[in-house]
């Protein structure tokens, strides 16, 4: 068939979509997707986006588009491709303006019964001590000197100065730091990064209190340690703030004026090659954001961990406030993937999608190891998120990539001309899910309706094979910027 951009889309099998290698294509583009999610992905420049990122130079094997895809800034959000380290690119459109936004989920030994009588309570007090809304400003004011330690040391850098248990690097993707070199970093952005440390922040970001409302694998639950139906888990989604924004428009600029834009299929698509100067000077300043988003993301936990201790009277050791995984949605890496046979280092773009390594791989903590690595893909407010396994499907045909949320469906532009806050916040309460926000504005940006269907995006991924579920949450109290 042809999509309203012309281009010949063939179905290869169930949700799987091919672009056939066209034109200035290196490779093919492969979508995974339901019929019903396909409708909404041809609505966008979607389609058109990953036909560009395929024509990338030393991109190999395919460029991918999630089931949550939707058209973003150059690559498509939810978009994934890898690029060989010696003739390859790196691009920030492949990564995202906020770098490393990922999610955090903290499990407790809590039962919905007990949470109920205290729901309102606990969510007024998270709401005093976690900072959200836009520009919101962070608790602690820390130095230049501070932020650049952050940028270089990430989570345990925050575990250090008293934010959390030395275990929690143990499960982050990377345990919460890569190699970074802080001088690759401006003092702007570092200007902008240093008053947000330990904030929200505004947008899709969000911190949900959750119940456990059905186990799909008990095997992998089990070992995750979300191990029953009324379990309460608290969900973090946020990024690097200012800091990662001002990484990427910065970065964007310098890319530009070294190399243009002749000859890209989009402006937006700048690039850098991996092994030019300043294509290492940008991974390592990415790197050095997504440390600050781990180190937010910490900080964050803390107060979480404070909170709950407050309202129920015990130590978040006993309430067993562990963390069972973080991971980043915005990120390129370095990593080995077999391409067609042979063994190979590439730089993976994943610009709105999730790490689903299978079991067995080093990268996977070891607790995890024999499972595959969790992964998490929330919802939007109102609905459910989910907790899934990573495959070795998954590294065999995404590059271990999968889903990273529901994907929006209508512009936050529309959602404000559309609906009105006190409605949402309505429909909301009538189900029993307790909101507050530091804006009406968000409420409205971020309504349930203006996203896909989450419970079809992980099916997709469970059913493709590159992302196996395992436990769904329903949400009780939502904290938005």
């Amino acid at each position: 068939m042809e999509n309203s951009n012309n281009f010949a889309i063939e179905k290869k099998g169930r949700n799987i979509w091919e672009i056939p290698k066209k034109g200035n294509m290196q490779v093919p583009a492969i979508i995974y997707a339901s019929d019903s999610l396909m409708e909404h992905i041809k609505q966008d420049k979607t389609i058109e986006q990953i036909v560009n990122v395929a024509q990338l130079p030393g991109i190999v094997k395919h460029a991918l588009a999630m089931p949550d895809a939707h058209q973003g800034y150059g690559f498509p959000i939810g978009g994934v491709a890898a690029f060989r380290e010696e003739d390859g690119i790196i691009s920030p459109g492949g990564v995202g303006f906020d770098i490393n936004c990922g999610v955090r989920l903290i499990k407790t030994n809590i039962k919905k019964e007990d949470l109920t009588p205290k729901k309102r309570e606990l969510l007024n007090i998270l709401f005093n001590n976690v900072p959200a809304g836009v520009g919101s400003k962070a608790k602690i004011r820390f130095t230049d000197d501070e932020t650049k330690e952050v940028l270089e040391k990430g989570a345990s850098w925050a575990i250090k100065q008293g934010f959390g248990w030395k275990e929690d690097t143990d499960r982050m993707e990377e345990n919460g730091c890569m190699k970074a070199d802080p001088n690759d970093v401006s003092d702007r952005a570092i200007a902008r990064g240093k008053p947000q440390l330990g904030s929200l922040g505004a947008g899709n970001h969000f911190l949900e209190i959750q119940a456990v409302d059905g186990i799909l694998d008990e095997k992998a639950a089990d070992a995750f340690g979300v191990t029953e139906k009324g379990q309460i888990v608290v969900m973090v989604h946020c990024g690097s703030r200012g800091l990662g924004h001002q990484v990427a428009s910065e970065y964007i600029r310098k890319m530009e004026d070294a190399f243009g834009i002749e000859g890209l299929p989009d402006r937006e698509l700048i690039n850098a090659p991996l092994e030019s100067e300043l294509g290492k000077k940008y991974y390592s300043a990415m790197s050095g954001a997504a440390n600050y988003a781990w180190s937010n993301r910490q900080m964050i936990t803390h107060w979480i961990r404070e909170s709950f201790e407050k309202v129920f009277g015990r130590s978040a050791k006993d309430l067993d406030m562990h963390i069972v995984y973080d991971v980043c949605h915005n990120v390129a890496k370095m990593e080995d993937h077999t391409v067609d046979g042979e063994k190979m280092s590439v730089c993976v773009h994943r610009k709105g999608a999730t790490r689903s390594f299978g079991p067995g791989r080093a990268e996977i903590p070891e607790i995890y190891r024999a499972y595959g690595q969790p992964v998490i893909i929330p919802g939007s407010m109102g609905t459910a998120s989910y907790l899934l396994v990573g495959t070795k499907k998954a590294e065999e045909v995404s590059f271990g990539s999968t889903a990273h949320g529901a994907g929006r469906v209508m512009s936050r532009f529309a959602a404000v001309k559309k609906f009105r806050s006190e409605k949402i916040a309505g429909e909301l309460e009538a189900k029993g899910i307790m909101i507050k926000s530091a804006s009406w504005k968000g409420i409205v940006e971020e309504a349930p309706q203006v996203y896909k269907d989450i419970d079809e995006v992980v099916k997709v991924s469970h059913d493709v094979g590159i992302g196996n579920l395992v436990a769904r949450m329903v949400p009780l109290a939502v904290i938005k910027g």
